[in-house]
Formats: C-alpha cells, sequence, structure tokens
C-alpha cells in the first residue's frame, strides 16, 4: 500500500506542515496522547490526516478556554503533588532526625558494634564457665573421672548453644547497619 494511494495517512513531516510546528512538537503531542498514529502496512507509523487534524482543532480549542485540560496533564499535576507532599514529610523527618542526633538520642553504630562486641564476649566467658562451677558444686558426689566427663558434655552443650545463638542472630547483622536510637 503506497502512501500516494492513500493519503488518508501522512507522515509527521505532512502533519508539522500543516500545523505550523515542528517535527518534534509533533511527536511530543503524540507522546502526550493528544494525536495519535497508525500503523500503515509496508509504511510504518503515520497519522491519519482528517482525524489527526479535527483532535488537534480540539485540543486548541479546549486550551484556548482552559477547557478539558488532558487526563495526562491531570495525572502528572496530581504526581507532582504527591511528590511534593512526601518532598516536605522527608524534610520534616530529617529535620526531626538532625534535632535528635544533635541533642544525643542517637548513637554511632560503630559504638554500639563495639559494645556488643564487649558485651557477647564477657557472655561467652560466663557461659563457659557455667560447666565447671556446676562440676566444682557435684564434685564431692561423684568420681573424678565422672565430674570430668559430666564437665566436658556441658561444655560440648554450651558452645552448641552458643554457636545456634549466633547462627539465629545472623539475620539480624544486616539490620544492625541502621544508626541505632539511644533509650
Amino acid at each position: 500500500m503506497a502512501e500516494s494511494s492513500d493519503s488518508r495517512f501522512v507522515k509527521v513531516e505532512v502533519v508539522a506542515q500543516l500545523f505550523s510546528v515542528s517535527v518534534r512538537r509533533v511527536q511530543q503531542l503524540t507522546q502526550e496522547g493528544i494525536i495519535s498514529t497508525t500503523e500503515v502496512p509496508g509504511q510504518g507509523r503515520r497519522y491519519e490526516l482528517v482525524p489527526t487534524i479535527k483532535t488537534y482543532i480540539q485540543y486548541l480549542s479546549d486550551k484556548a478556554y482552559g477547557k478539558n485540560r488532558s487526563e495526562k496533564e491531570t495525572e502528572l499535576k496530581e504526581q507532582k503533588l504527591q511528590a511534593e507532599i512526601a518532598l516536605k514529610e522527608s524534610q520534616g523527618e530529617l529535620h526531626r532526625m538532625r534535632r535528635e542526633i544533635a541533642a544525643g538520642k542517637y548513637i554511632d553504630i560503630d559504638e554500639v558494634a563495639l559494645d556488643y562486641q564487649k558485651f557477647f564476649v564477657v557472655f561467652k566467658r560466663f557461659a563457659l564457665s557455667i560447666p565447671a562451677r556446676l562440676v566444682s558444686m557435684i564434685s564431692d558426689r561423684v568420681e573424678p573421672l565422672e565430674a570430668r566427663k559430666i564437665e566436658r558434655e556441658m561444655n560440648g552443650e554450651v558452645r552448641r548453644m552458643l554457636k545456634a545463638f549466633v547462627v539465629a542472630g545472623a539475620p539480624e547483622a544486616e539490620n544492625a547497619k541502621e544508626t541505632t536510637a539511644g533509650g
């Protein structure tokens, strides 16, 4: 189907010339949904002449009288309003956090990590000392070899429990990267 045999469909350059605008402006009008193209076999995307002219005239008329803003324009204004609201909220949150940081309500993540490391070293020592303390409490009631065996078994159990504790807490390590609020 050659262009000359079907003059209903025209190229973007023809529409630009008819509307006395640039090709880029016609493309913008198309992107904004004001006018549309049709796929013409063997020719690619083309503008159907009469409907395109009518649509453009209606667009100009509506624009001149301030009527029927395009749905896209309304949607964009709504998106802009939502973005402005989100911006104001985030600015307020940022201001609040800066104020709280200045007031000492937040502590540095490195400081928290160091405190946790110290705590768990002390906790591990304490937990690993429990079997020996318990065996010393029962040493006068059991044979020395039996006492050592009990101590080794309890020590192994404490180590397994500590390992399970560390593994269970591992996913939490990713959350600890955020700044922690002080109490």
